[in-house]
């Protein structure tokens, strides 16, 4: 019981962590602008399909992201601020009256393959990237994956946290799934300035986060320095 417990304790940090970031409204947006032209049952196919995709890319940042920072040379301080600057910048976008989610390079090019009746599919791009699993969730999955302290190993192993966050992203993509499919009906309920207002409160949350980043990361940063004077 306790170990439940624990697992649904960490499950929902992971929620809370990951939500503002993966953002259902960005891609329901998406939905909505791009996808009307697109008959009904392809669209609830292409919807199923994006949300694979978003677990996918989900589970591949987190079991293969040391390894590519390895591959690469990229040391976790850097990874900090380079992730925080792109959360920070995705947060500023979404706090920002102008920014638009038709305003994606990517959401520009399926656009013009609708309007020359070209068949498209929207499933993967621009829905799952970089509607929800974009850089700055990819960023996130990496950078804590990778810098996860001995404090938390040393209480859950690491079967237990796979587990946990096998979880949080199998529930992301379900509350992605379930966004896209009932888009117009919340769309609806709470309407366009609705939808706003929860963006920049997500996009302010998301401000915070990407500040922090940079911060631990300059910390790290400073701390390596001093105790290389030191010695």
């Amino acid at each position: 019981m306790d170990d439940l417990l624990r697992l649904f304790h960490l499950v929902g940090v992971g929620l809370v962590l990951m939500l503002p970031l993966a953002n259902p409204l960005t891609s329901m947006s998406l939905l909505l602008s791009l996808g009307s032209g697109i008959p009904y049952r392809e669209r609830q196919k292409q919807i199923t399909q994006s949300a694979f995709y978003v677990f996918g890319i989900m589970l591949v940042a987190y079991f293969g992201g040391t390894l590519i920072m390895q591959s690469f040379g990229i040391s976790i301080p850097g990874l900090r601020i380079a992730g925080g600057l792109i959360v920070s910048g995705i947060g500023f976008q979404m706090l920002s009256p102008s920014s638009r989610t038709d305003d994606m390079p990517e959401a520009d090019t399926v656009s013009e393959q609708i309007a020359t009746k070209k068949t498209t599919n929207i499933a993967f791009v621009p829905l799952a990237m970089p509607g929800t699993a974009g850089p700055g969730n990819i960023a996130m999955i990496i950078s804590t994956t990778a810098s996860i302290p001995s404090s938390i190993t040393s209480v859950y192993s690491h079967w237990f946290l796979h587990t946990a966050a096998i979880l949080v992203f199998l529930l992301l993509s379900l509350l992605f799934w379930l966004a896209l499919r009932f888009a117009g009906r919340v769309v609806a309920v709470i309407g366009q300035s609705g939808v706003e207002a929860i963006s920049r409160i997500m996009g302010f949350l998301l401000v915070c986060m990407g500040v922090q980043f940079i911060i631990n990361g300059v910390l790290e940063i400073a701390t390596e320095f001093m105790a290389t004077q030191a010695v």
